[in-house]
């Protein structure tokens, strides 16, 4: 008769989430992964497969997680521009802590399919939401009116991939609220 778990797969896997962030796919072994989960090496591959199966569903639920509160900090004031900067703070905010979506692409860039297609997902469901606030704080007068929308939100994810990047590389808090400032100014 087969034992039942006894863990937690959501903690286990956030905690595979953390190891990944810190230490990326090829710098996190299969050993360090079993410590940090607090499971069994079975068990790893039991519940999750391989090392990269688990990575990819890592990057997955780590991908949701932050669409989900980038969503959540536009959506929190009622003037637009506001959610803007509420999403830039957001960011600022959390920018020592390593990025596993700015990783993935550091690490593998287009090569691997499986997480070209989480990061597209990803970015399809964010960008509706920040394109609308942007065509509402233009509609406000808030942003200047003649930037393309759409170009406004590429720059957004750019300057939010720079931003932890250049946290990781040290950057001060200090600084990188002032990257976050640059960033909202670029749309007057």
């Amino acid at each position: 008769m087969a034992r039942p778990k006894a863990f937690d797969e959501e903690d286990a896997l956030d905690a595979a989430i953390a190891t990944f962030r810190e230490h990326g796919f090829e710098g996190t072994s299969a050993e360090m992964l079993v410590q940090a989960m607090g499971i069994g090496r079975q068990s790893l591959y039991n519940c999750f497969g391989d090392k990269w199966q688990l990575y990819c569903l890592a990057v997955r639920r780590y991908a949701a997680a932050e669409a989900r509160a980038h969503i959540a900090s536009l959506g929190g004031p009622a003037r637009a521009v506001d959610g803007l900067r509420a999403m830039v703070d957001r960011v600022v905010a959390g920018a020592e802590e390593s990025c596993l979506g700015v990783n993935s692409v550091c690490e593998f860039g287009e090569r691997e399919p499986t997480l070209t297609e989480i990061r597209q997902h990803a970015d399809a469901v964010l960008r509706g939401p920040i394109k609308l606030r942007v065509v509402e704080a233009q509609a406000d007068g808030d942003v200047a009116g003649d930037l393309d929308p759409d170009w406004i939100v590429d720059f957004f994810i750019a300057s939010f991939a720079g931003i932890r990047v250049a946290a990781r590389g040290g950057l001060s808090g200090e600084r990188l609220a002032a990257l976050g400032d640059m960033a909202m100014r670029a749309l007057r």
